[in-house]
């Protein structure tokens, strides 16, 4: 992608924050930006995992996220530990408790907000975050406090105005949290795939809590090149403000081709401190939009990323329209994302779940989803 010069360059600004620490790595608190990725392969298929770590360690990247769903993924964990030194980042869902077992091996843990009403749902959230931050005191951990639009708490979505109110107010309850337990060696992430809600609701938090650092990520940003330019938009608007400490671009590419997420992002945060920009002040959304998740550890089914790329190129003839299409990999973001979308498929092992502007249309296979999606952009042109 070409980068634009507007004009001299200018210099971002500075906002330093406390210093967070990942193991021996420093965010914020006048630390570089750091760039982070996520294994796309099955945690417990080991092989691929150690490959996929190994990748993107030449690539230099700083945090490799890996997800933990049971005790066996604990198990593979250990394993991989034996094999690698790098940096590992442990994605949290449902199972909070897993952070006591997973501890010993990683430098940092994130958590969702949005997932901690799951499990043990008689115990209050605000024990649950006290057991995990005394985990992570115990084993010296950072945490990430990760809030993304696609898998908000229910109670929240239901009471605020908006995406933006409902997240704003998900991150200050936890930072709260952290406040309340005397804990500060922690980051928030805010994520939406609309890089404006990116830019925006960033803004806003750094303005609440300046001393607090900030990962930064327009989630399911999608294919390239789009997904680069949605990525790009977002982190020129905040690194220029001295808003972000670590980054990661989320893309959907095939697994041996995971590095591109460090190199694109790494692009962005050295052009923006070198002063170049592309005259994009906001993404400005012309036609058909495509969102679709950096396929994580967590897909179920590998043919999604092959999906994602059939219906793009299935679509071409609504390239005009201003519709919204969600190709999601899991049941993590992806009943959100998708009843968010005019069109949404999420993809469970065997089959993919089809909504039209929140309404389930039903669950179809593989080999015929895509006509499905077409059948019913269609109809929406129509009307």
């Amino acid at each position: 992608m070409k980068t634009i010069f507007t004009g001299s360059p200018i210099p971002p600004k500075k906002r330093v924050t406390r210093a967070v620490f990942a193991g021996d790595l420093q965010i914020g608190g006048g630390a570089p930006v750091s760039v982070q990725s996520m294994c796309a392969t099955k945690t417990q298929n080991i092989e691929a995992t150690l490959q996929q770590i190994r990748l993107l360690e030449a690539h230099k990247t700083d945090l490799i996220r890996v997800a933990i769903d049971s005790k066996a993924d604990v198990e593979a964990l250990k394993v991989l530990r034996e094999q690698t030194k790098a940096r590992i980042v442990i994605d949290l869902q449902e199972n909070y408790r897993l952070i006591s077992l997973v501890a010993p091996y990683v430098q940092k843990v994130r958590y969702n907000p949005g997932h901690l009403h799951h499990h043990e749902r008689d115990v209050p959230v605000h024990k649950k975050v006290a057991f995990l931050v005394t985990t992570a005191k115990e084993h010296n951990l950072a945490l990430r406090i990760g809030v993304n639009f696609g898998s908000l708490d229910p109670s929240l979505k239901a009471s605020k105005a908006d995406h933006i109110e409902a997240a704003l107010s998900s991150a200050a309850e936890h930072v709260g949290y952290m406040d309340d337990l005397g804990f500060e060696n922690f980051v928030v992430s805010l994520k939406s795939s609309n890089p404006n809600d990116v830019i925006d609701i960033n803004t806003e938090f750094a303005t609440r809590f300046p001393k607090i650092p900030l990962h930064l990520g327009v989630t399911e940003a999608g294919m390239l090149p789009m997904g680069e330019v949605k990525t790009r938009v977002a982190f020129e608007n905040l690194l220029a403000q001295g808003i972000g400490e670590t980054v990661r671009a989320s893309l959907t590419l095939p697994f041996e081709n995971k590095y591109e997420e460090v190199l694109v992002a790494r692009k962005i945060v050295e052009d923006v401190q070198a002063g170049r920009f592309r005259s994009v002040p906001r993404f400005l959304q012309e036609g058909l939009n495509i969102i679709s998740c950096p396929s994580c550890s967590r897909v179920e089914n590998t043919a999604f990323i092959d999906l994602a790329q059939k219906v793009r190129a299935m679509a071409v003839f609504a390239e005009k329209s201003n519709l919204t299409i969600a190709v999601m990999g899991c049941r993590v973001n992806g009943p959100g994302e998708s009843d968010d979308a005019d069109i949404g498929v999420w993809c469970a092992p065997n089959h993919v779940n089809l909504k039209v502007r929140g309404q389930l249309r039903g669950t179809f296979g593989y080999d015929s989803i895509v006509s499905e999606v077409e059948r019913e952009l269609q109809q929406l042109m129509r009307e």
